[in-house]
């Protein structure tokens, strides 16, 4: 795709298209999916979800993957206690997930496990099923993050990240 038409199909995406995938009920189910997850292990997950790339990224020919690892960064997913923070990233116009860990959970998790969830997750969204392949990626998440960094029983486990879908 050149540089122009790709602009142009970002641009005609905003955040009315997030809410036309999801919709404030799927958006608060996948909040109260995070919180319910985050009670079983000390990791933290974060769910970004953007309609398109800001034009910068776009007039410079940024990936999707690229504007994730700056979102790890801008959402402060990065500083977590255990360094064990998830972003899971999904761009609307191109419909492209990224998932991103940090260092503590991917000194466990080889890279092409992350590359087969994202891989997973968009056949969902290239049927439309946008709810459902989010929820899978949380899930898939939770149960990695439970593997490596359960709690145990008393432990505590403050909530260092807010849990609501950060949309733009």
């Amino acid at each position: 795709m050149n540089r122009w038409s790709r602009i142009l199909k970002h641009r005609w995406h905003d955040e009315t298209d997030v809410q036309r995938a999801l919709g404030d009920a799927a958006l608060k189910r996948a909040e109260q999916r995070v919180a319910a997850s985050e009670r079983g292990h000390s990791g933290e997950i974060r769910v970004c979800i953007e309609a398109g790339l800001p034009l910068s990224y776009l007039w410079r020919g940024a990936t999707p993957r690229e504007r994730a690892v700056a979102m790890f960064g801008k959402l402060r997913v990065w500083d977590t206690e255990q360094n064990n923070g998830v972003l899971i990233y999904l761009l609307l116009a191109e419909h492209a997930i990224e998932i991103v860990a940090d260092r503590g959970l991917n000194r466990r998790v080889p890279p092409e496990h992350w590359r087969e969830l994202a891989q997973h997750m968009s056949a969902a969204f290239k049927a439309g099923r946008f709810e459902q392949g989010l929820g899978e990626a949380i899930d898939a998440v939770h149960a990695l993050l439970c593997r490596h960094f359960a709690l145990q029983p008393g432990q505590a486990n403050p909530n260092e990240l807010p849990d609501r879908p950060d949309i733009r």
